[in-house]
Order: structure tokens, then C-alpha cells, then sequence
């Protein structure tokens, strides 16, 4: 049998999710002028304390670059992190979406962006007219490397982008699992940006993710972009059903405590072959070829991170005696 820690996106659906999606499946208004979508702003407002416009999208990768894109012209740049996922892991879509801006990259301890890493790199870019200018930062939370931002960090980044006059981006793919380890509110861990990605696909949903907007100006202009892009489903009720099974009774962070629950007692077995703090559901650990093939023998499934590392993700649902084996498996080698 597999025991699967590839990635939260392999995890299974959470019940809750399919029920809402069932209790959806009845005549309603097209597009996202159903019920369901009609009480996203409203969900997202009280969650966040401020208000929201929250527009289901099917992707993270959408998500996050319909969002670059109403932020940023073709002629501009987005400053992130070098192994952020929209530098890494989407293909070029940022360019795409934006129709041809760049990502200029920033350097950071754990994946995380700082005051003094977004100066530095928009230190190099002269002023003027032959050089792309910044226009928006994108950060991540939790950051790829599972690392999280704490509330004064987040604040920090915000200040800076404010003096530079840029609007800023939150990549939340594991939103849940940042504000979990943090123990704060979802508005303190998201700070003062204008627009984040909330993740529900790696935290138990099926095909919804939500794009929060807290400047009405640019959900304007997103929403026209969603349609432009193929990205309005004509039965938008099921991605916000999703959407709204998350966030109701405060599901999702009850999933981002489970996922970190099971990630910290394969952390603590771990010991010295951790290469980052775990403060979410990631894990890189430093193993051989060789000790990955016995882990790999024992049933156990997960990425190579270059040469000598993996990387192991946790989910809502991974199993106790799964975690337990892997903790033992790790200790062991």
C-alpha cells in the first residue's frame, strides 16, 4: 500500500466539500449570479474584518496571476522571491496573464521576502526609461519552503510596498497552515495586502480556489479578466459551493491544524536532516539516493528535492499510523 505524502494535492476531498457541491446541484442562476457566489463578499468580509470581493477561480495558478495581471502592465515587473511558485512552478503563466511583464527576483531566508531583500532588489534597477520598473510584490504565505510569515513581517513587507508605491500580492496556497502555526487571525496574517490567494484546493476542496480583493478598483477589473481568460464558469455554483464549505464552522483551519499536526511529529523525528524549520506541512529533509529508495521501498511516496533532499507533504487527512510509520521510517536510517 502507498503511503502518500507527495503533495496535499493528492489528498482526498473533504466530505463537507462533496456535500456542499450535492446541495448545489439544483436550478440556480448562471455564471456568478447563484446564491452561493452572491455570499462570497460577505464570507470573506466578516473572515477578514475589512471588506472583500471574493471571486472563485478553478486554479491557484490562475488565481494568482489574474491578480498580477489587473496590478501590473506588460511593461512592468512583479519583485518575488526566487523559488516562489510563479517564478517556478507555473509555466511562464504570470508573463502570460500580464501579457509580457517580468518577474524580477529578490533573494530571503526560507523563500520569505524582507524589507531589506525587495530594497536590494530594486536598488539594481536604474530609473529609467530602458529598465522595467516594479509595479507589484507577490509574497507567499506559507512560503515554499513551509516557512510563515509572523504578522510583523508581513506588516513590514506591506510598509515597503507602500513607500515604493507598488500594490502587493499574496500567494495563500497554504493559507490555512500559515495562520495554524501562527495561532492568529487570517487579517494579521495576511497584513495589508490587496489581494490574496485563499487556497482550498490542497486543504481538502475539489476545483475552487478563492481570489480575495480588498480594493473594489481592481476587482473591476479582474473580473473581466476572469471571463477573458475562459476562467467564469457558466455553473459557478460549485466552485463557491466548495469555496463556502471551506470557510463556514472554520473548516479550513481545521484542516491547516490537522495537515501541521501530522507534519510536526515527522519533524521531530527527523532531527539534523531538516534543511528548514517546519512551520507548516512541508518537510525537506537531507536523505541519499539511497535512503530515499529505502523509504521508497517501505511504501512511502514524496518528491526528490535536487540531489540529496526530499521534500514530504502532509494533508488534511494523512493518516496517524501513515505519519507514525514515517516518523519511525526516518529515524531509522
Amino acid at each position: 500500500m502507498v503511503m502518500q505524502f507527495l503533495s496535499d494535492n493528492a489528498a482526498s476531498v473533504h466530505p463537507s466539500v462533496w456535500e456542499a457541491m450535492r446541495a448545489a446541484d439544483a436550478p440556480d442562476a448562471p455564471y456568478d449570479n447563484d446564491v452561493a457566489s452572491q455570499r462570497l463578499d460577505e464570507a470573506f468580509s466578516v473572515l477578514f474584518g475589512r471588506p472583500s470581493v471574493a471571486l472563485w477561480v478553478a486554479t491557484g495558478t490562475a488565481a494568482n496571476c489574474l491578480a498580477l495581471s489587473a496590478m501590473v502592465p506588460p511593461h512592468g515587473g512583479v519583485i518575488c522571491h526566487r523559488e516562489a511558485h510563479i517564478e517556478t512552478d507555473e509555466c511562464g503563466a504570470p508573463g502570460f496573464y500580464t501579457h509580457g511583464a517580468k518577474l524580477i527576483l529578490a533573494e530571503g531566508e526560507g523563500a520569505k521576502l524582507s524589507p531589506a531583500t525587495i530594497a536590494a532588489a530594486i536598488g539594481e534597477i536604474r530609473k529609467d526609461i530602458h529598465q522595467v520598473q516594479p509595479h507589484a510584490i507577490s509574497i507567499t504565505q506559507a512560503s515554499e519552503y513551509g516557512r510563515c510569515y509572523a504578522p510583523a513581517e508581513v506588516a513590514a513587507v506591506c510598509a515597503t510596498a507602500r513607500n515604493h508605491g507598488l500594490a502587493i500580492h499574496m500567494d495563500g496556497a497554504r493559507f490555512a497552515n500559515a495562520v495554524a502555526y501562527l495561532g492568529c487571525s487570517p487579517a494579521q496574517a495576511a497584513g495589508d495586502v490587496d489581494a490574496l490567494t485563499f487556497g482550498c484546493v490542497k486543504n481538502g476542496g475539489l476545483g475552487a480556489e478563492a481570489l480575495v480583493l480588498f480594493d473594489p478598483a481592481l476587482a473591476d477589473v479582474v473580473r473581466l479578466r476572469r471571463k477573458r481568460a475562459g476562467h467564469l464558469q457558466s455553473k459557478g455554483r460549485f466552485l463557491a459551493a466548495q469555496v463556502l464549505a471551506m470557510i463556514e464552522g472554520d473548516l479550513w483551519l481545521t484542516n491547516g491544524r490537522a495537515a501541521n499536526a501530522a507534519a510536526a511529529e515527522i519533524a521531530a523525528a527527523a532531527g539534523s536532516r531538516l534543511m528548514h524549520p517546519v512551520e507548516a506541512n512541508e518537510i525537506f529533509l537531507h536523505a541519499s539516493p539511497a535512503e530515499r529508495a529505502a523509504l521508497r521501498a517501505q511504501g512511502f511516496a514524496f518528491y526528490d528535492w535536487g540531489a540529496d533532499a526530499a521534500r514530504l507533504v502532509t494533508a488534511w487527512n494523512s493518516r496517524d499510523e501513515h505519519v507514525t510509520a514515517l516518523a519511525r521510517a526516518i529515524a531509522a536510517l
